[in-house]
């Protein structure tokens, strides 16, 4: 609206002093403060549950809840993953997608009621894809010179699960973030005194989860909340994953695709577990659906139904294991096989993919230098010189032999394992390992051995007579409260 430039116009009798007389520009300028304040409140209208109708209309509050923790700290972390830029922006990228997409089912569950498990489970697909493409992506850049900051967040981020974890979400998601704080430690150690910006970083993303957890202990206390109004949820049920102005912004790209052959499987993996989690979470309810069984429908009680004409069903057909279809399409079998590996990549030696290898020596080394020995089977590697650390990830039936280390060995998520000391270490960290022997040498006897989430560990120590004198490390703990604090002590099993 204008009004036509010409005559100044009389204000009304009161307003303003009630006799000045306004000209055709002051109403022009009051004409456009009105619009601009008018498309202000338009804007916050349309917000979900702002204003109006909106409240009833709009999305529910734990969904604004979870739009404000978008807006805290995953744009945090968002912000400062782009500073540090390479692979961990890429990183935060998909995490961002897969937070939007948790976003996505919220919103479904806020409109919808719950559905039942093969629904439910079609709708956790997007999650649950999005997932394995984070950790897809962390597999595929073991060599980064951010790989700590990758493992961090490959491992902490099924906590996006927490909406299949019924009836303790909270705890889940703690579990994984604990998974995390192994990674993130190491980044601190590397980065405290040089990179504040790493630092920010770290706790930024564990900040997410953090809030995550008192978001779930307030809205999800014993699982996903469904409406009780409204349709069912299926798996066509959309609802809309953008949250509303002031959250965090949309990453600027796709990420990567995932890998064909793994996602598939993984994904159907993924979905499948979570439909069998909610399924035992029903607690005595799952037996529910059971038909009962009267006296005269049992055989035993009732011989007449033995002599029945007709086939006689004697139980399932045992299992037989499928045919390959390795003829019709091969490569949807399994996924090319990775490359060995033992070369030096800058101060890293890399050793990875062996198989069956009883022969590998790693002799030329230098004090700055570090050991990563990745998913070797089978195998046997012998270290000489002095080297910084050394790491086994994901190895079976490795044998490990050195002869001196200034920093740490770390032996993570490994099975059967056999590591030997020939000159000094001070410290041997053993995490997520099944199966672990550390044969110590006279000189390494003050070595910090440091467990956790591990079993059948033992510590061999060297005799006067050359052989080793084997000690199981403690599995089992008691800890009481003295009336000021938890004191724990190991716990000595009798047999």
């Amino acid at each position: 609206m204008r009004l036509p430039v010409g005559e100044p116009v009389a204000a009304a009798p009161g307003l303003a002093g009630g006799h000045r007389l306004w000209t055709a520009v002051d109403m022009e300028r009051l004409v456009e403060r009105l619009e601009k304040a008018v498309e202000r409140l338009e804007t916050v209208c349309q917000g979900p549950g702002m204003c109006g109708d909106g409240s009833s209309k709009g999305v529910a509050q734990y969904v604004q809840a979870f739009d404000a923790l978008l807006a805290g700290p995953v744009a945090e972390y968002i912000k400062i993953s782009k500073e540090v830029g390479g692979d961990v922006q890429k990183h935060a990228e998909m995490v961002h997608v897969g937070l939007m997409s948790e976003r996505a089912l919220l919103v479904t569950a806020s409109q919808h009621q719950q559905p039942a498990e093969n629904a439910f489970s079609s709708l956790l697909k997007p999650i649950s894809e999005q997932i394995q493409v984070v950790q897809n992506f962390r597999e595929k850049n073991r060599g980064s010179k951010l790989f700590n900051h990758l493992s961090a967040v490959s491992e902490s981020i099924p906590a996006l699960g927490w909406v299949a974890m019924a009836p303790k979400p909270g705890p889940y998601v703690k579990e994984m973030t604990d998974a995390a704080m192994f990674y993130t430690n190491r980044i601190l150690k590397e980065y405290k005194d040089v990179d504040k910006k790493q630092v920010d970083w770290v706790k930024a993303y564990l900040s997410i989860w953090t809030e995550l957890q008192a978001y779930i202990k307030e809205y999800h206390t014993t699982g996903l909340t469904w409406s009780k109004t409204g349709p069912v949820a299926t798996e066509g049920a959309k609802s809309p994953s953008a949250p509303p102005a002031g959250a965090a912004p949309p990453p600027p790209g796709p990420p990567p695709p995932p890998a064909p052959a793994p996602t598939s499987s993984s994904t159907d993996d993924s979905a499948s577990r979570s439909a069998l989690f909610a399924q035992i979470n029903r607690g005595e309810g799952i037996t529910s659906g059971l038909r009962h069984v009267s006296d005269d429908m049992k055989t035993h009680k009732n011989p007449a139904l033995k002599n029945q004409g007709g086939p006689v069903r004697s139980g399932p057909k045992p299992f037989t294991a499928p045919k390959p279809a390795c003829n019709a399409n091969p490569s949807q079998k399994t996924s090319p096989k990775a490359p060995a590996l033992l070369e030096l990549e800058g101060k890293k030696w890399r050793v990875e993919n062996q198989e069956n290898a009883t022969n590998l020596v790693i002799s030329d080394t230098e004090l700055k230098q570090v050991a990563y020995v990745f998913k070797c089977t089978n195998s046997t590697l012998q270290i000489k010189g002095k080297i910084n650390s050394i790491t086994l990830d994901n190895c079976k039936k490795l044998g490990l032999v050195f002869d001196d280390v200034v920093g740490i060995v770390e032996i993570i998520n490994s099975r059967d394992v056999k590591v030997q000391v020939m000159g000094k270490v001070p410290t041997i960290s053993i995490n997520k390992t099944d199966g672990c022997h550390v044969y110590l040498s006279k000189n390494s006897l003050d070595c910090e051995i440091v467990s956790a989430k591990s079993s059948e560990m033992n510590v061999l120590i060297p005799t006067e007579g050359g052989d080793f004198t084997e000690f199981p490390v403690p599995e089992q703990f008691k800890t009481v409260w003295n009336g000021q604090k938890l004191v724990t002590t190991v716990t000595e099993i009798a047999g």
